[in-house]
């Protein structure tokens, strides 16, 4: 009976860390969603009736809220970084791969996620310097070879692209989400014929740079 009872629990031991991999996909993508419609003073109750658990399922996984604060954060950041690489990789039309680039992240809001992943950025902050990295290799390859082809104006930057990207996808103040992802793509083509060359306007100041989005020590 020992025998038995004890592959028994071994058939199980799979299954069991299958089922709970599979719970924590379902609450950082939840939470990512209730982030997004409801802000970053969301609660845990909202986060866990999203993803179909119990608070105690999250605290299972998560030590606090800041710990799901910063998984949901380093996931998006993640599919960014993979984003814009596949853009530089696969889209040989410069602008084309720009265009993907920008939708793509886009539909991450990280706009609306910024105010979630401010408590306890110093945690955050280390894993983050790669990522932060191989993202501005990859846009300042994709718009130096946009520069050379003559389809991207020379006077914007990197930290301009993301800038844009994060202030596109920001709910305005006071009225919520209301639906206003229905409007992002239309808004962010505009956006895009803005940084085609020739240029029709003289932009103000200096462009911003990755180093410039980073938050001092």
């Amino acid at each position: 009976m020992g025998t038995v009872n004890m592959l028994a629990e071994r058939s199980r031991g799979p299954r069991l860390r299958a089922d709970a991999s599979r719970n924590r996909e379902r609450i950082v993508a939840a939470a990512r969603e209730a982030f997004v419609e409801y802000g970053a003073e969301v609660t845990l109750d909202q986060i866990a009736r999203r993803a179909g658990v119990g608070n105690a399922t999250i605290y299972r996984h998560f030590a606090d809220r800041s710990e799901l604060n910063r998984q949901v954060t380093l996931e998006v950041i993640n599919r960014i970084v993979e984003l814009a690489e596949s853009a530089l990789d696969e889209r040989p039309d410069a602008f084309e791969a720009l265009r993907y680039f920008v939708h793509g992240a886009a539909a991450e809001r990280i706009g609306a996620l910024c105010p979630m992943s401010s408590d306890g950025w110093e945690t955050i902050a280390a894993e983050l310097e790669e990522k932060r990295d191989r993202l501005a290799r990859a846009v300042e390859a994709i718009m130096d070879r946009g520069r050379g082809e003559g389809l991207l104006r020379p006077d914007v930057s990197s930290g301009d692209i993301m800038i844009a990207i994060t202030q596109l996808t920001r709910p305005l103040p006071g009225m919520g989400c209301l639906h206003l992802e229905r409007f992002f793509d239309r808004h962010l083509e505009l956006f895009l014929d803005g940084l085609r060359a020739p240029a029709r306007s003289v932009l103000p100041g200096a462009g911003a740079t990755f180093a410039d989005l980073q938050r001092p020590h």
